[in-house]
């Protein structure tokens, strides 16, 4: 949940007023003098959002261009200018480097749709020639339309549609390709781990700024971002956790496709029976990679044993609907979809006897093993999993996590395969469920007298005949038929 956050307005009205003398008339100066007056009262009062920080200081220089006369102000209206379009840029950028690895700041604003052309100009105004005047006052006519559709308008109506979608999250399925064939080739020949050492480096480094990508893609896609958020960035650890969470989702989905943790192989797909894990060739390719994410996102063991587990088991969660949509089965070869469900788990049970915090001593908090089995034990149970024959992979990670585990023992032995054959039922279980009916129904005869008449049922007989639909006859039993419980079905 979002907590609430101190804005400097009292109602949307004085925002809407505020918003009005802007942009009303482009020419009137002293509704623009109106504007910065409030602006500057709001700032006395807390601290403003960087949205309106940037507003005041565009229009303070624009204020200051049309009160300007001759060349001697030149430079210093080129110099405001610039400076107001560098801290507009820097302001909704930085925040947003999230990652361990900085990424460059045309990727974040395009992200943001910022105008690239904006970054180029705050790019030239830092590191090169100051930009012309006329260029600089575009980029502030720009910056505060951006404003407008991207901050005023929708805090206005929140309810209003978003101006503009953000460009999709770019796939990171080449970064896990070029890190799965620099692995190959190192395990393969050991010679060759300080050739590839700097090209693995820096594979890492661009999954880690991917994931830093898609924790902005978080906020854009759910048009969660905080406008509100403090100049250093701070936007809460509850929202914090949600965007890393919603990143390593991703991230773990796109391992879980054809060709990542599982091989596309089938042979490749075998697991040590012993110890059910992956191959060492698996985990020598993929370790380095889980090592690597999980040092700098200690959540991310939890979140890929939970898509593992939410695979194995089918949940029709929406959410999971959609990330299984990326890993499809031919559903005439189920020899691979078990080998595949079953490499799965095994990397599931890896992952938990390496990450499990308990196996370092750390009895805080909620055990990682614990939590994939409450999960195991939630979606295998009738009420919310009916296929149980595409279960065996779960069911078989459950006793492989519960194992040696005294407090855990008992949740296993709750699972396992249903009878498959002839029906287990017999003509003594009807009797007995006859003798138990009676039993039930002998209690409550004395307050319901006309519950007797169903302890021994009479079924007048039925003769075939005119009365019956044609095609249908009543059925006796020297021809064979028999009570059945409902469910069962009939048989000699």
């Amino acid at each position: 949940m979002r907590l609430p956050r101190r804005v400097p307005w009292a109602s949307l009205a004085e925002l809407d007023q505020v918003c009005a003398w802007i942009y009303t008339d482009e020419n009137d100066i002293d509704a623009k003098v109106q504007a910065i007056r409030r602006l500057s009262a709001w700032r006395a009062v807390t601290t403003l959002p960087h949205a309106l920080e940037s507003t005041l200081s565009i229009l303070t220089t624009i204020v200051q261009d049309s009160a300007s006369s001759g060349s001697s102000s030149y430079l210093h209206l080129r110099q405001s200018y610039a400076s107001a379009v560098i801290r507009f840029v820097n302001g909704f950028v930085d925040p947003l480097q999230l990652g361990a690895y900085a990424r460059s700041i045309s990727s974040i604003a395009a992200q943001l749709n910022l105008p690239a052309w904006l970054v180029e100009v705050r790019h030239a105004a830092t590191h090169e020639d100051l930009p012309s005047l006329e260029v600089l006052r575009e980029a502030a006519r720009d910056a505060l339309g951006w404003l407008l559709h991207n901050y005023f308008l929708p805090s206005i109506n929140p309810s209003m549609p978003a101006p503009s979608q953000a460009p999709p999250l770019r796939p990171i399925a080449p970064l896990l390709k070029q890190y799965k064939s620099l692995l190959k080739e190192t395990t393969r020949d050991a010679s060759l781990r300080s050739r590839y050492k700097l090209g693995i480096t820096k594979v890492l480094r661009d999954i880690e700024r991917w994931i830093a990508e898609a924790k902005v893609a978080a906020d854009v896609s759910a048009m969660a971002l905080d406008w509100g958020a403090d100049e250093d960035g701070d936007r809460g650890d509850a929202e914090g956790d949600g965007r890393e969470q919603w990143a390593l989702e991703k991230f773990s989905e796109a391992l879980l496709e054809k060709g990542g943790l599982i091989p596309m192989s089938k042979k490749k797909r075998a697991v040590i029976s012993s110890s059910f894990t992956p191959t060492l060739s698996l985990l020598s390719i993929w370790t380095p990679l889980i090592n690597h994410v999980c040092a700098l996102h200690p959540g991310f063991p939890s979140v890929l044993a939970a898509k593992i587990v939410s695979h194995l088991t089918k949940n029709t969660l929406a959410e999971e609907s959609r990330a299984e949509e990326t890993i499809s089965f031919d559903s005439a070869d189920s020899t691979q979809h078990i080998s595949y469900d079953m490499c799965m788990a095994s990397w599931a049970n890896w992952i938990v006897c390496t990450f499990d915090p308990a196996t370092d001593g750390d009895d805080d908090g909620a055990r990682l093993r614990d939590d994939v089995v409450i999960q195991l034990a939630n979606d295998l149970s009738p009420l919310n999993h009916q296929n149980t024959q595409d279960s065996n992979a779960a069911q078989i990670l459950l006793k492989k996590l519960c194992a040696d585990q005294p407090h855990l023992q008992n949740i296993s032995s709750l699972f396992g395969p249903l009878a498959s054959g002839p029906s287990p039922w017999s003509m003594d279980d009807l009797d007995m469920m006859e003798t138990r009916l009676k039993a039930l129904l002998s209690t409550h005869a004395a307050d319901t007298p006309m519950l007797d008449s169903m302890v021994e049922p009479q079924v007048a007989p039925i003769e075939s005949g005119p009365e019956l639909p044609r095609g249908w006859r009543s059925l006796s039993g020297a021809e064979g038929w028999k009570p059945t419980p409902i469910g069962v079905p009939f048989g000699p």
